[in-house]
């Protein structure tokens, strides 16, 4: 019975490892997106506390935005690998 406890504790924690990795991939994904953006609105912030003017960063976050936004709307697939570029 002992050894049963065990084996249960070792999937509890089998599986916790397996949720906490897919959450951190999902972050890496989403911070490859919105990485930019999110460091540019930080500096800017930054800069405000500091008392100074934070715009230039707020720009560069608002451009880091709309790049972010126009890479999630383009089609990805395999086929840029091919040498048929007529898609």
């Amino acid at each position: 019975m002992f050894t049963f406890k065990n084996k249960q504790r070792g999937q509890g924690m089998t599986e916790y490892i397996i949720i906490v990795a897919l959450i951190a991939v999902a972050a890496i994904a989403v911070y490859q997106f919105f990485g930019q953006t999110i460091r540019s609105q930080t500096a800017g912030i930054a800069k405000e506390v500091a008392g100074q003017s934070g715009s230039a960063a707020i720009t560069n976050a608002q451009t880091a935005a709309t790049s972010a936004e126009s890479e999630g709307t383009k089609k990805k697939g395999l086929d840029k690998y091919t040498n048929d570029n007529s898609r």
